[in-house]
């Protein structure tokens, strides 16, 4: 039978007195918090019966923080589930006791996502934005760290050169798989089109980089079109891709690198192109999902949006401690889902 683990072991585990673990346990007077979190992940580590009050004590002590998150149409499945993680994850955050403050913008316009963002930053002590990246939103992430807000890129990347760092999956990446999959499954070499939601998401622009790259080295015998841009609304999708087929009948394969696929999805079943083309595009919905299952989408590029907002909170709380001075690009890996394994 092995021996209950001990004070003195948890104390020798994170490398420090009795008394201070002692301190920690019974609040008995202020401990650095990163003592205090060296102290309960040494009592996890070594199953400490005491842990949970080790960890209610830090609980208690830790400071109140509103951390305010800018979404995008309200609607949207994809939104509403990463609204749902960035909630769950500031409340379980040990190192502050957080309040989230999730605000949607349906009007995508840079006035508009600046009005949203000086409204959070009035109530909000760090901010994570989905924004396109405009001179104006540059001068509002400027005007939030003269407040003392640092402000995070979230899923697309800006050029604010104030910005505290980026958390979202590397787009040229997910550009170049997309191509890799269109590549393999289109049944012959022929034009491939691409619908891009705005060239003023870096995240779109770079999915677009990196898709044109791949073919360019690795399959030239295609042909990608030019992108056709429709503002990431699904019906200036259907549009969109409605003409882009009724030109192009010979395409072998389709790129939706932005939202509101299922804009696209309606134009490739009423036009007759689903399962005879490739299909690649992003975010698991019930659209993109029912496309999985019919065949008319052949791969998803996922954005996984539990670990985005895992580390998007992490950060956000580590610039508040001051832990980190320097923009952080923090790049999250994404899913890929076929038919075979939703």
């Amino acid at each position: 039978m092995s021996k209950r683990p001990t004070v003195r072991d948890v104390a020798e585990r994170a490398g420090v007195s009795v008394a201070t673990v002692d301190r920690v346990m019974n609040a008995r007077c202020p401990v650095r918090s990163a003592t205090a979190e060296r102290v309960l992940r040494a009592a996890d580590e070594l199953d400490y019966h005491a842990r949970t009050l080790l960890r209610r004590r830090i609980e208690e002590t830790a400071p109140k923080v509103t951390l305010g998150f800018l979404l995008q149409k309200s609607k949207k499945r994809f939104y509403q589930q990463l609204a749902v993680d960035l909630n769950a994850q500031t409340q379980s955050e040990a190192r502050i006791r957080g309040t989230p403050l999730v605000a949607f913008v349906e009007d995508l316009s840079p006035d508009a996502i600046v009005a949203q963002m000086r409204a959070l930053g009035d109530k909000a002590d760090a901010l994570a934005v989905v924004a396109v990246d405009h001179p104006k939103v540059a001068a509002e992430v400027e005007a939030l760290r003269e407040r003392g807000v640092p402000t995070f890129a979230l899923l697309s990347d800006l050029t604010a050169p104030a910005r505290a760092g980026h958390i979202g999956v590397d787009g040229r990446k997910a550009g170049r798989t997309a191509a890799w999959a269109v590549a393999r499954l289109a049944r012959m070499p022929g034009n491939v089109g691409i619908l891009v939601g705005s060239h003023r998401y870096l995240g779109h622009e770079d999915r677009e980089i990196g898709f044109r790259s791949y073919f360019r080295e690795h399959a030239p015998g295609f042909r990608v079109l030019e992108p056709v841009v429709y503002l990431d609304d699904a019906v200036l999708a259907y549009d969109a891709a409605h003409e882009l087929l009724k030109r192009h009948p010979e395409i072998v394969g389709f790129y939706h690198c932005g939202g509101g696929v299922e804009g696209a999805l309606r134009a490739v079943r009423e036009e007759g192109f689903a399962q005879r083309i490739a299909f690649v595009c992003h975010e698991l919905t019930p659209s993109s999902r029912e496309g999985l299952i019919d065949g008319a989408v052949d791969v998803v590029i996922a954005s996984p949006t539990q670990r985005i907002a895992t580390e998007a909170v992490d950060a956000m709380v580590a610039a508040l401690r001051g832990e980190v001075t320097a923009a952080r690009q923090i790049l999250v890996p994404f899913e890929i889902y076929v038919s075979e394994n939703i």
